[in-house]
């Protein structure tokens, strides 16, 4: 076969001219970014800013020809480690066996904790960008993109191993999120309270296993989510919904992209919105899950990714005084899965404000009447709670289930969130280490006042 070398202006290196074959692609690609990493660990010897025009120019050069690379072949990389689909993995279980078989084209966990280690988001690499541009060619890619979605519908190993305890006991406390029955209501409960129930690495995990112990249990109808008690000095003694992403950690680069952002997304927020996909067939987009209805709790505030969780409930229930926000102008990420469902409930304008002029909703508004249901009196949201509980199952699961199901199908297709969500990984990751971001939580965060 021959070869075509692109010479690199910035970087002195000629990039790989691919053809048909993996393993000749992957060999192509594996010397040419073997070459970057020894030009860029010579770069840091010298003490050279990652920010440097020419240290970034070649990690631009190398990204394209990843991204070149898993245009050609994600599709076959999937079907390797999935064995051809015989294997429904999880996001993480999906990248780290990919980059077990490509580690010159997708960071292994090793690389990644390394960079967690330095305890400052702008001291890490990047690395993350990779597994952005694998996860959408892969999610824009239909069979592989519904496979996918398929096994983060499907209950997590954590969920399982304590489904019996919880069903004996009605009540698990996994640390930072806590699910108890009562009745025919399952109640899930953020408990982060160090950090204003804000959601990172673990919270989020403990939060989706809740999640599927109300789901898995059949005595069970509607789920509630709610904010624990915080001892926040400004909220001492009061519930917090949730304080959006642990801004926090992510200073100190402790928010992982694939185990929180991606994760969260298509495992946590999806399984409350859709359920559990329990079927061995995942290739048409029939709606077939074992799904409950929603309750959303909103007690002080419902920040960035509590305003999320609000967009995919079916009831949404709030204190006078509650407001919900999408802080994104003050970050620099997209705020999940907002964009596609916000416009539903408020419309493009409302939520342009929202996304870009920092606009407010306060619940007892016209305009946070488009996103809460019901303001409740203080003291009285535990009855609130279990009279919209017991009005949702009045007509029976049965029909409830089924016009929940015909609703989501005129909403938001499968077609539509897989889509929307290959573009929202590439994006995503490339917003997670914009300078801009990192220049927003100095101004705007003061994390100098703030520790791990």
């Amino acid at each position: 076969m021959q070869k075509v070398a692109v010479r690199s202006a910035s970087s002195s290196l000629s990039t790989p001219a691919f053809g048909a074959s993996l393993a000749y692609n992957a060999e192509a690609a594996g010397k040419y970014l073997g070459e970057v990493e020894r030009q860029l660990q010579a770069h840091r010897a010298n003490g050279a800013d990652q920010q440097r025009p020419e240290v970034a120019a070649l990690k631009a050069e190398a990204r394209c020809v990843k991204e070149r690379f898993f245009r050609l072949h994600a599709a076959a990389i999937y079907d390797e480690v999935t064995d051809k689909g015989a294997r429904f993995l999880r996001i993480t279980e999906v990248v780290e066996a990919a980059a077990a078989r490509y580690p010159a084209l997708l960071p292994s966990r090793a690389q990644l904790e390394a960079e967690r280690a330095l305890k400052k988001q702008s001291a890490k690499e990047g690395r993350e960008l990779d597994q952005g541009l694998f996860l959408g060619q892969v999610l824009a890619d239909k069979q592989l993109g519904m496979h996918l979605i398929h096994a983060m519908l499907r209950p997590k190993r954590e969920a399982l191993d304590r489904l019996a305890e919880f069903r004996r006991t009605g009540s698990i406390d996994l640390g930072l999120a806590k699910v108890e029955r009562k009745g025919n209501v399952g109640h899930v409960t953020h408990s982060n309270t160090k950090f204003l129930n804000a959601e990172d690495n673990l919270a989020t995990a403990a939060l989706e296993t809740a999640v599927d112990l109300v789901l898995l249990d059949e005595t069970i109808e509607v789920g509630v989510l709610r904010g624990g008690v915080v001892q926040h000095p400004k909220h001492a003694g009061r519930r917090v919904f949730n304080a959006g992403i642990n801004l926090t950690h992510l200073y100190y680069g402790q928010i992982a992209f694939v185990d929180f952002l991606m994760e969260r997304e298509l495992g946590l927020l999806h399984k409350m919105y859709r359920g559990h996909w329990l079927s061995d067939s995942y290739e048409e987009e029939y709606e077939d899950y074992v799904e409950k209805p929603w309750i959303a709790a909103v007690e002080s505030f419902a920040i960035g990714g509590g305003c999320q969780l609000l967009c995919i409930m079916d009831r949404v229930l709030a204190e006078p005084g509650s407001y919900f926000n999408l802080p994104a102008s003050k970050e620099g990420f997209i705020p999940g899965g907002a964009n596609l469902r916000l416009p539903r409930l408020v419309g493009v304008k409302l939520t342009r404000d929202g996304l870009f002029f920092e606009r407010k909703f306060e619940a007892d508004t016209p305009e946070g009447r488009l996103i809460c249901d019901e303001v409740v009196p203080a003291g009285e949201m535990d009855a609130a709670i279990e009279r919209n509980a017991q009005q949702l199952v009045k007509a029976g699961m049965t029909s409830l289930v089924a016009n929940r199901k015909a609703l989501r199908v005129g909403q938001e297709p499968l077609a539509d969130f897989r889509r929307y969500y290959a573009t929202y990984a590439r994006q995503q990751s490339l917003c997670m280490y914009d300078a801009k971001l990192l220049e927003n939580l100095e101004n705007s965060w003061k994390p100098a006042i703030r520790t791990l």
